[in-house]
């Protein structure tokens, strides 16, 4: 597989891209395909309850970005989070066993898979109300504007809640108020089950910030080094006092938008060829055979050793137990 080239692409760099960054990715890339594959399974035997999203076949978008990030950055999501979380190095025990509801959680098994959240991480959690965590995540880099200390928050958010007005409410005051925030547009095409041809008039989603004055581009969401590259792009920006910048990062969801979506607004031959085209972890895997950067074997061992993490993970929550019912009161303001 040559490295791509697509309509986003400004020129992801990959003559000097080390061996040692491309197993990163792999890993890392893997590591949330395995544990998103496991949630299923879990979700499947009723071990997870309530609503479940998955994030296969978005690894890349998050992967990349936190390759653009520094230590201090913060980041906050929709519900499609639970590869963000690992991305950003939460544990996968912990992310599990929220998941499962059990008190080795991140929210001690009371938020589950929407609600959790890692001050060590600087991750400010998934949110389930659609559009929600926009003006949070302005909030959070006005505090960094406020504090003058650099750092920069990554705002996510999709195709479908770029429609929602508080999201142009946000541009407005980051702009007006020139905050270090970079607004990430997951564009997976499909929004909780409409396509954005269906539901958007303008589909360059990212352009919709030059009415407030607001730096952007579009990059190839399935394609790591380009994300990484884009976002080195608007971090450098930010950090330089520049104000908001918006990146449309176009990716594709290989599965429904939770898990009781049977997802029959689109062929399964349209998912099969853009797993067979355009998986991201398999673009990374033919960059390292090819350059001679791993064998098919070095592959397979990581390939058991994030297994192996995954499992691990899924045991732990499986024997971590409910939370107390003393628990209850705990946390709330009331």
């Amino acid at each position: 597989m040559a490295p791509r080239k697509s309509p986003e692409d400004k020129g992801a760099d990959r003559s000097n891209v080390s061996k040692e960054e491309l197993l990163k990715f792999y890993r890392e890339m893997l590591l949330i395909r395995r544990f998103e594959e496991k949630a299923g399974q879990l979700y499947g035997m009723g071990l997870i309850g309530g609503f479940c999203h998955l994030y296969i076949g978005q690894e890349a978008v998050v992967v990349g970005l936190e390759a653009a990030a520094e230590e201090g950055d913060k980041r906050i999501t929709s519900y499609r989070d639970h590869g963000h979380m690992l991305a950003c190095g939460m544990d996968p025990k912990g992310v599990m066993a929220e998941l499962t509801g059990r008190e080795g959680g991140y929210s001690r098994g009371k938020g589950g898979s929407m609600h959790m959240f890692s001050k060590e991480k600087h991750f400010y959690g998934g949110h389930g109300i659609v559009g929600a965590q926009v003006p949070l995540g302005a909030g959070l880099a006005f505090a960094d504007k406020y504090l003058d200390n650099k750092r920069v928050t990554f705002t996510y958010f999709g195709d479908g809640a770029a429609n929602q007005g508080q999201v142009y409410e946000t541009y407005n005051m980051a702009e007006l108020w020139n905050l270090p925030v970079v607004f990430v547009i997951e564009n997976n095409q499909y929004a909780m089950g409409t396509s954005v041809k269906r539901s958007t008039k303008s589909p360059s989603l990212w352009e919709r910030g030059a009415a407030y004055g607001i730096k952007g581009e579009a990059v190839d969401g399935m394609d790591v080094l380009a994300v990484k590259a884009a976002g080195e792009r608007a971090v450098a920006a930010c950090r330089a006092g520049e104000g908001p910048y918006i990146l449309e990062v176009n990716t594709y969801r290989y599965r429904g938008h939770s898990m009781s979506d049977p997802a029959k607004y689109r062929s399964r031959e349209e998912v099969q060829k853009m797993r067979d085209e355009r998986d991201a972890i398999e673009h990374v895997r033919e960059l390292l055979l090819q350059g001679g950067h791993a064998t098919d074997d070095d592959l397979k061992a990581i390939d058991k050793e994030i297994k192996a993490i995954v499992n691990e993970s899924a045991e732990f929550a499986k024997e971590s137990p409910e939370p107390a019912l003393s628990e209850l009161w705990t946390d709330i303001y009331a």
